[in-house]
C-alpha cells in the first residue's frame, strides 16, 4: 500500500511539475516579469515607438485603419489570424500592398494557456502557411491571443522561426468608444522605445469596436509628436545594438 500511495503521489508530482513548466511563460502577461522582458514585450530603440495591429483583416476595420495611417505618413506591423485571412485575403494583401509589416496571431484566436503544445504548434503552422500563401510574405513576429504565452507557444515559434512580441501600451480598444478613453489607457504605460497595440477588427470584440482605434490615431499622432517620438514597425523597432 505504502508503495502504491508513493507511485501515485509521484504521477500527481510529476503532472503538477509539467502543468507549471507549460503554464509558466504565461506569467509574462502581467506583473514583474513582464517588466524584466523588455525585448519581448517590444521595448525597442529609443526615439520612437512600434505600432502594432491585432485580430485582422478585417472587410471594414482593416481598409480605414490603412487609410488613416497614409494619412499619417505611419507604417505599422499587423498580427493576423490566419482564419481571418482566409475570409478576407484581398485585404491582407493590401496591407502588404500598402507597406506595412504582417506578423502571426495565430489561425484561431484561442489561449495558448489551456491548449495543447500540438494543437499550438499545428495552430500557428497553419497559421504562417496561410499568410505566406496569400501575402507573399513569410512572417517574422509572433503575438499570442490575449499576450499569453505557454512553453507549447515558445516551442513552436521557435521551430517555425518566430520572434514573440508582446506590447507594454495598449488602448483596450476592444472594449469600444470613446477614442479619449482609448487613448488614456494608452498614454498611461506609453513610454519612448514601447510597443503599442490596438486592434483592427472586431471579431473578437464588441460591434465596431475598431472604430476607437481608428478615431485615436490623430490624437495619439499630436501626443507622440509633442513628445518628439518617430512610429514605425517592428523591423526598425527592435534592432540589436552593435
Amino acid at each position: 500500500m505504502t508503495e502504491r500511495r508513493t507511485a501515485s503521489a509521484g504521477v500527481v508530482a510529476a503532472a503538477v511539475g509539467a502543468a507549471l513548466v507549460h503554464a509558466a511563460p504565461a506569467l509574462t502577461a502581467r506583473g514583474p516579469l513582464r517588466r524584466s522582458m523588455p525585448r519581448l514585450t517590444g521595448q525597442g530603440r529609443s526615439g520612437g515607438v512600434a505600432l502594432t495591429f491585432d485580430d485582422g483583416p478585417d472587410a471594414d476595420g482593416t481598409p480605414a485603419v490603412l487609410d488613416a495611417l497614409a494619412a499619417l505618413g505611419w507604417t505599422a506591423t499587423f498580427f493576423l489570424l490566419g482564419s481571418q485571412v482566409d475570409r478576407h485575403p484581398e485585404v491582407a494583401r493590401s496591407i502588404v500592398a500598402a507597406g506595412h509589416e504582417v506578423g502571426v496571431h495565430g489561425y484561431q484566436h484561442r489561449n495558448h494557456l489551456v491548449r495543447s503544445a500540438r494543437w499550438v504548434r499545428e495552430d500557428l503552422r497553419l497559421a504562417c502557411s496561410r499568410i505566406s500563401s496569400v501575402t507573399g510574405v513569410r512572417p517574422r513576429w509572433f503575438r499570442p491571443p490575449y499576450g499569453v504565452l505557454s512553453a507549447g507557444s515558445l516551442r513552436a515559434a521557435a521551430d517555425l522561426d518566430l520572434t514573440p512580441v508582446l506590447w507594454t501600451a495598449w488602448g483596450r480598444d476592444w472594449e469600444g468608444p470613446p477614442a479619449d478613453r482609448v487613448l488614456t489607457h494608452l498614454l498611461s504605460s506609453l513610454g519612448d522605445g514601447g510597443t503599442l497595440l490596438l486592434h483592427d477588427s472586431d471579431c473578437t470584440s464588441s460591434p465596431g469596436s475598431w472604430r476607437s482605434a481608428v478615431a485615436v490615431l490623430a490624437p495619439l499622432a499630436s501626443e507622440l509628436d509633442r513628445r518628439g517620438l518617430a512610429v514605425r514597425p517592428l523591423s526598425a523597432h527592435l534592432v540589436r545594438a552593435g
